[in-house]
């Protein structure tokens, strides 16, 4: 009963750790999209060179 358990467990903590990953996936993929559309969108300063669209 023991190993049973410990092998169910097991497979829970993989499915979970799997479905985090697969939602950190897609968080990565919408912040790439919003970084390279705010470094395409970026607008021109009063000199004419582009500025940073970003506070840091």
């Amino acid at each position: 009963m023991g190993p049973l358990l410990l092998v169910l467990l097991l497979a829970l903590i993989l499915f979970g750790a799997g479905f985090a990953l697969k939602i950190l996936w897609w968080v990565a993929v919408v912040v790439l999209v919003l970084w390279l559309l705010g470094f395409v969108m970026r607008s021109t300063s009063a000199g004419g060179g582009r500025s940073r669209w970003y506070r840091w």
